[in-house]
């Protein structure tokens, strides 16, 4: 059995992990394993202590959105830039327009084993990536069997990463905390991840 905690909000940006400086950059469609083991040291930082990297407590989630949104975002580099000659010098910092692609109405199941936990983490609101992404959960726990969240394309649509390695998996980060172990996943897709109706 499986405990399902809801968490939505108004929008939000995974940063895919190859994209460093890129101007135009769209938002993720999944959780890769280092996101989702930040969402649970956020949920219950006592695994702060000897980690390793490794999700503990989250067996499982799915993710879905209304639609991805164009959005302009204003950026400065950190260091200074130099100008003029010797006796007349001046320094600035130039600005730059980035074009992000960011979830409208993200919806994020999390799936815990056992009820405290997920009693635990609808008490909390979560991010996505950055932190001014928050989704806020829904007081309902749902109580349901591992094969109803993976086959309920009505109730549980959307995009999961599988953090397993076999034919379909292709890399998804390393963990720092294993000497840069290379992690793999698949994705899963159930139902629409991207919703139609409004």
């Amino acid at each position: 059995m499986l405990y399902l905690v809801k968490y939505t909000g108004p929008f939000g940006f995974i940063k895919p992990w190859t994209a460093v400086r890129d101007s135009e950059t769209y938002s993720q469609q999944f959780l890769t394993p280092s996101i989702v083991a930040g969402i649970e040291r956020k949920l219950f930082p006592e695994l702060l202590q000897n980690d390793d990297g490794e999700i503990k407590k989250i067996v499982g989630h799915r993710l879905s959105y209304k639609q991805i949104s164009q959005q302009q975002e204003q950026t400065q580099p950190r260091g200074w830039n130099e100008k003029g000659t010797k006796k007349n010098k001046s320094y600035e910092r130039p600005y730059a327009i980035l074009m992000r692609g960011v979830f409208i109405e993200p919806v994020l199941f999390l799936a815990f084993e056992n009820k405290e936990d997920a009693e635990t983490a609808a008490k909390q609101h979560i991010c996505l990536c950055r932190n001014e992404d928050i989704l806020y959960p829904d007081e309902t726990i749902l109580e349901v069997s591992q094969e109803e969240f993976d086959t309920n394309e009505e109730l549980f649509p959307g995009f999961e990463l599988v953090f397993e390695r076999n034919e379909q998996s292709f890399l998804v980060g390393y963990n720092r905390f294993k000497e840069n172990e290379a992690m793999h996943g698949y994705l899963k897709v159930v139902g629409t991840p991207v919703k139609s109706n409004y």
